[in-house]
């Protein structure tokens, strides 16, 4: 079990991986042709996926890595880059902007692209997968299991009050938000990448 302010900088670095203001303008993009009660199914539909998605990688993901020989430092560099590059992405853009939206919309939008590569794609399951390594414990896995929830969560709220958002969040405020998160996102990619080096590296990290 990690000291709670652990969870705290793991809940927050999921939420801006997620980034469920930033997901809206996606969403309603993809689901513009749909009725309202498609549009239901349809965000209920992803947050059950992305929820389902995120507690794969934190049940067998490191098992994963095993199998292919992967060690967990390597791996934490590597999720270090992706999400160092969301983050900077974030930063620079107006958030989730797939280039593939119109040849995604005969597709189960739901599973591709909002729940992958969108909202769980790998820089999401990267962060649960170091995150669940740093302890064995039962709680830490239940603490884990709540962060990701509280996510899923957020992301069913933002898509339950989304006639709300039509009407009182301007694009700017969508922009603003994702930015931000952005930020935090590049500071969280910065210590899983001088993680990863350390482990990999301690002589010269050391020395």
């Amino acid at each position: 079990m990690l000291e709670i302010t652990e969870y705290t900088k793991f809940l927050i670095g999921l939420l801006a991986i997620v980034d469920p203001l930033g997901a809206i303008p996606v969403f309603i993009a993809l689901t513009v042709h749909q009725s309202h009660e498609q549009q239901v199914k349809t965000s209920r539909l992803t947050v059950i996926s992305v929820f389902t998605a995120l507690m794969v990688a934190l049940l067998i993901g490191e098992w994963i890595l095993w199998a292919f020989g992967i060690s967990i430092d390597a791996f934490r560099c590597a999720g270090g880059i992706i999400l160092l590059l969301m983050g900077l992405t974030m930063l620079k853009s107006r958030g989730h902007t797939p280039a593939d939206i119109e040849a995604a919309q005969d597709e189960t939008i739901a599973l591709v692209p909002l729940t992958m590569p969108l909202l769980a794609g790998p820089g999401a399951m990267s962060a649960v997968i170091v995150y669940a390594h740093q302890s064995n414990s039962i709680l830490h896995y239940v603490a884990i299991t709540g962060c990701i929830l509280l996510v899923s969560c957020s992301l069913w709220l933002c898509f339950k009050f989304l006639p709300w958002f039509r009407q009182h969040l301007s694009k700017r405020s969508i922009v603003m938000s994702t930015r931000v998160m952005g930020l935090l996102l590049t500071a969280i990619a910065v210590e899983f990448i001088a993680g990863g080096i350390k482990g990999m590296f301690p002589q010269i990290v050391g020395g």
